[in-house]
């Protein structure tokens, strides 16, 4: 494979739900599927029929919620839905909760978990719904929520919050379902930010100017998305301000701006060249150059942080080839984190900072590989076909959405932080590249 040089690399809203109350019901046990391990445990999850009442289903909006909800949970690469045929006896129970429920039946289809839905006062419009999930080898109780005043509109909305909680039981960690992903699509000299919820709802061009967008990045109060923007002459550093849905264009000396990132503080950090190579500027709240945060006599680009803003991943060609370091900013100390392989560029450290995920080149194509900061390991977590790049971590430090050409284009997929089966997020027709997580 012809290895493409490092700087040509280079160069080339959601509606929110009404409150969810928190039931009487026991305290939410501890997580009791390990998804944590190498490999990730595959769990098994079947769904009871909606109720509103014994043994009666629910068949409004009850039965929309239940559909909203598989089709989430069928993004889970960690997740196997168990099909209601395969458990004997059916999933319509004369219960939802407690010792009477019935879990004879799904041990036996092999479910790990069971969800069960009631409707206490019917399931029309402005109803509540009480969500549980069992394990059901032994009973035990995971979590429930209340889901108050369910229209249709809000059902999608309240499928992405009872998963987000199911992953918070599972995982930790929360924030995938309830989050829009910025991206860039189109084809040879013209492409745009779009934006896009995870399971390709709400797919909205929010950008339309000559040029080429790329690398976009949402502020931590999801008001702005800032990208690299070329046109045929000149690069600017874009700015779509989601209130007004507007978008200009900032110019800086050097006409190289490349890879803007927010900072917790919604502050933003870029490659802007002020010699021969960029290095990484921290821009204010106006988008006005501050101060260095990375110098040296060679490329320094790609600017990632945690969540604290104290860690900054990025990549650097310092010992020749691209790699990828890491700096601490309260001490300034920094240290390569890619240790093996000629390159590796495209660096996201997860929101906990725990792990940096970053594109490196091997014998079979570009992969994504993942850095434990805690021990020093690193794993592959795609393996294509086709080419993959471009990481991006998810909010709960769990997902990672990147880019592949697997299908023949560009597409955006979603792993996990310990790989598993990549997930298709339809975005429309076109390529779709450089995914960034925001809300």
């Amino acid at each position: 494979m012809r290895r493409p040089t490092f700087l040509h690399r280079l160069l080339g809203a959601a509606t929110a739900f009404a409150l969810a109350l928190l039931l009487s019901l026991p305290a939410r046990a501890e997580t009791l599927v390990d998804i944590y391990g190498p490999g990730q445990n595959l769990i098994n999850l079947a769904m009871a029929d909606p109720l509103t009442g014994p043994s009666l289903k629910a068949t409004g909006l009850g039965s929309e919620l239940h559909s909203a909800i598989n089709a989430d949970l069928n993004f889970l690469p960690f997740m196997k839905l168990t099909p209601p045929s395969a458990v004997l006896g059916g999933t319509l129970l004369s219960s939802w909760k407690g010792e009477t429920l019935d879990f004879r039946r799904f041990q036996i289809a092999g479910a790990d978990l069971l969800v069960t839905a009631y409707w206490p006062s019917g399931d029309g419009s402005g109803s509540t719904v009480e969500l549980r999930v069992f394990e059901t080898f032994s009973g035990k109780f995971v979590f429930g929520n209340s889901y108050a005043g369910v229209t249709k509109p809000e059902v999608p909305n309240v499928a992405d919050r009872f998963c987000d909680d199911l992953m918070e039981a599972l995982t930790g960690g929360r924030g995938f379902f309830s989050s829009t992903l910025a991206f860039v699509k189109g084809n040879g000299k013209k492409r745009d930010v779009w934006i896009v919820r995870p399971m390709g709802r709400g797919l909205q061009q929010v950008t339309n100017m000559p040029g080429s967008a790329m690398s976009p990045s949402w502020s931590p109060d999801g008001r702005y998305v800032v990208f690299s923007h070329i046109d045929d002459s000149t690069h600017a550093l874009g700015v779509w301000d989601r209130s007004t849905n507007k978008t200009r264009r900032i110019r800086f000396p050097g006409n190289t701006v490349i890879g803007p990132c927010f900072l917790p503080d919604n502050r933003v950090a870029v490659s802007l060249s002020t010699g021969q190579y960029p290095d990484i500027f921290l821009l204010n709240r106006q988008f006005q150059r501050e101060r260095a945060l990375e110098q040296s006599p060679a490329i320094n680009v790609s600017p990632s942080f945690d969540a604290t803003g104290t860690k900054m991943a990025f990549t650097s060609s310092r010992l020749g080839g691209p790699q990828v370091f890491l700096k601490d900013l309260s001490s300034g100390s920094v240290r390569r984190i890619s240790l093996s392989g000629s390159y590796n560029s495209e660096p996201c450290i997860s929101p906990d900072g725990t792990l940096v995920a970053y594109t490196k080149q091997t014998s079979a194509g570009f992969r994504i590989f993942v850095h434990d900061l805690l021990t020093d390991q690193e794993r592959q977590v795609s393996f294509g076909p086709g080419s993959d790049e471009q990481p991006a971590f998810g909010p709960d430090s769990y997902f990672i959405a990147f880019v592949s050409t697997r299908s023949g284009t560009q597409q955006i997929y979603l792993t996990t932080r310990h790989g598993g089966e990549a997930k298709h997020l339809p975005t429309g027709g076109g390529n779709a590249q450089f995914p960034r997580w925001g809300k």
